[in-house]
């Protein structure tokens, strides 16, 4: 479910998972600058298997958040990530040409 119908359809995802015994990180836009591909409080679950719903960033840096969010699961911490143009985890950036601040917390 990469795009769902709303924020709350990702959080009652999450909720779900969490009910069915899995480990679940949230990720949410915090802020954002110039043109951002989401808005601020746009969110992605992320599922300790590595399946998500929702989308922070349409696609552009949904990879490395997904693994930041398996790093916060096991490390039982949250984690912020701003992403620029060229800059951000691994080189990766927004062709959009703003900047998106991005908190991914585990839910334990």
């Amino acid at each position: 479910m990469p795009f769902p119908a709303s924020e709350t359809d990702v959080l009652e995802t999450a909720a779900g998972w969490l009910a069915a015994g899995h480990g679940v990180a949230l990720a949410t836009v915090i802020r954002t600058s110039g043109s951002a591909p989401r808005q601020a409080g746009s969110h992605i679950a992320i599922r300790d298997d590595g399946l998500f719903a929702g989308s922070v960033s349409a696609g552009c840096v949904e990879g490395a958040i997904i693994a930041q969010a398996q790093t916060a699961m096991t490390e039982g911490r949250c984690r912020k990530f701003t992403f620029g143009v060229e800059d951000g985890i691994l080189g990766l950036g927004l062709t959009c040409g703003g900047e998106i601040e991005i908190l991914v917390e585990p839910i334990l």
